[in-house]
C-alpha cells in the first residue's frame, strides 16, 4: 500500500558503537526520503564515531575502526543532515527509544538543537509488537514473506521497516494511512518524553514511569523533592527526556 502523506516521511537507522544513548555515536546512518508524491530518495553515510569501536559492537554491524578511519565525523555532515530531516516526519523501528534520542544527542554534541516538536514519529516495532510480538527479521518473514539478508546492515534494516510498514497497512484495514494516527498508534505507552520516562495516567496526569517514584505525579515530585530534577539532569538520560522534564520543572517554578 501506498503511505498516504502530506509531508515528506524520513525512515532511517543507525548502526552505533553500543546502546548507550548518552554516550555511544553513530557509525553508520541510513535514511529512505518517501515524497508525498510517492518519489523516494535513500542514502547510507558511514561516520568516523572519533572513538573505538567495541568488538561486541562490531560483531554485531560487522564495521570496525578501520572501516571508518577515513569518513567524516558527524560534525562535518551535520549540517546536511539536518537540511535532509528538515520539515520530515520520522519513521524507524524501535527510533523512538534509541535511533531519534540518539540522533539528538548527536546533534547537540556539535552545538545543533534538532528540533522535533513539529514532528510526527511512527515507530514500525511497536506497531509490530502491538500486533504480533516480535523481530524485524520476523517482521519481515511474516508480513513481506521475504528473508532478512543483510540484517543489522543499516541499509537493509532501514529498506525492510519501510517494507513492512507498507505490508502493516496493507494487511490491517483498521491501522489508518495517516502518519499522525500512525504516530500516535506506534508510540510506547501514553510517552511524553520518546523513551517514555514520563507519562500519562488514566486521568492524562503526567507521571513518573520510572525509579522510586514510579506512578506519581511529576510535578509533585519536583515540587517536593527539586534535587530529584537536578539528579536527573546529571544522569544519563536521552536529552529529550532531560528537555521534557526541565519543561515540568519551569512549570512548578512558575507555579502552574
Amino acid at each position: 500500500m501506498k503511505l498516504n502523506l502530506t509531508r515528506p516521511l524520513i525512515f532511517f537507522d543507525l548502526e552505533t558503537t553500543g546502546t548507550n544513548i548518552v554516550k555511544d555515536r553513530i557509525v553508520e546512518l541510513s535514511y529512505i526520503k518517501v515524497y508525498p508524491d510517492g518519489r523516494e530518495e535513500s542514502k547510507s553515510r558511514r561516520l568516523n564515531p572519533e572513538m573505538h569501536i567495541p568488538e561486541g559492537a562490531t560483531a554485531v554491524h560487522h564495521i570496525s575502526d578501520e572501516d571508518v578511519a577515513n569518513e567524516p565525523t558527524f560534525r562535518q555532515v551535520s549540517k546536511a543532515l539536518l537540511e535532509i530531516f528538515e520539515g520530515c516526519d520520522i519513521a524507524g523501528y524501535n527510533s523512538n527509544k534509541f535511533d531519534v534520542p540518539l540522533l539528538i544527542e548527536e546533534f547537540a554534541r556539535v552545538g545543533i538543537n534538532f528540533d522535533i516538536s513539529d514532528r510526527k514519529f511512527v515507530d514500525v516495532q511497536n506497531i509490530f509488537h502491538k500486533m504480533e510480538q516480535r523481530t524485524l527479521v520476523a517482521a519481515y518473514r511474516f508480513y513481506c514473506n521475504k528473508e532478512l539478508e543483510g540484517a543489522h546492515s543499516a541499509l537493509a534494516d532501514t529498506q525492510a521497516t519501510y517494507e513492512v510498514l507498507k505490508s502493516q497497512l496493507d494487511r490491517y484495514p483498521d491501522l489508518e494511512n495517516d502518519v499522525e494516527k500512525l504516530a500516535d498508534f506506534s508510540r510506547a505507552g501514553r510517552g511524553i518524553d520518546l523513551a517514555a520516562r514520563f507519562v500519562l495516567d488514566d486521568n492524562d496526569v503526567p507521571v513518573m514511569n520510572f525509579g522510586k517514584h514510579k506512578g506519581q505525579p511529576v510535578k509533585e515530585v519536583f515540587r517536593k523533592e527539586p534535587s530529584f530534577y537536578a539528579w536527573m539532569m546529571q544522569g544519563e538520560f536521552a536529552r529529550n527526556t532531560k528537555d521534557v522534564a526541565t519543561r515540568f520543572y519551569n512549570e512548578v517554578r512558575n507555579g502552574k
